[in-house]
């Protein structure tokens, strides 16, 4: 596989997971109906199933597990976390906001990992 081909997917795919998830957080925090279609229930997903199968290949192209791609799977855990705070679990509008910040800022921070190949992200 080419390392180039792989590393443009995932990057593509990251950006079009964030940019969605900041569609679907406002839409939650909003109360909008668009929330429930279909697409928007499992697009995230397709988008996101891509996302990590690119990194999984593209960390076995870099040989394994570096404290970097380490330091991204723990914030990305963090992230999925928050993020259905974000979207579904928050209990208020202001609860749901604060989380959908959180997890913008964490999703920040691995792409500062992700640039730098260092887990002190844009610190380092």
């Amino acid at each position: 596989m080419n390392y180039f081909i792989i590393k443009q997917l995932h990057m593509s795919a990251a950006a079009l997971s964030i940019i969605f998830f900041v569609v679907r957080a406002y839409w939650s925090i909003t109360g909008s109906g668009l929330l429930a279609r279909r697409l928007v229930r499992i697009l995230p997903h397709v988008i996101d199933t891509v996302l990590l199968v690119c990194g999984v290949i593209l960390t076995f192209m870099l040989g394994g597990l570096q404290p970097w791609i380490i330091a991204k799977l723990v914030a990305l855990v963090l992230y999925i976390g928050i993020g259905t705070i974000a979207i579904k679990r928050g209990k208020t509008a202001g609860s749901r906001g604060a989380a959908a910040l959180i997890a913008i800022a964490i999703f920040f921070y691995i792409v500062g990992v992700a640039i730098r190949h260092n887990p002190m992200s844009w610190m380092g």
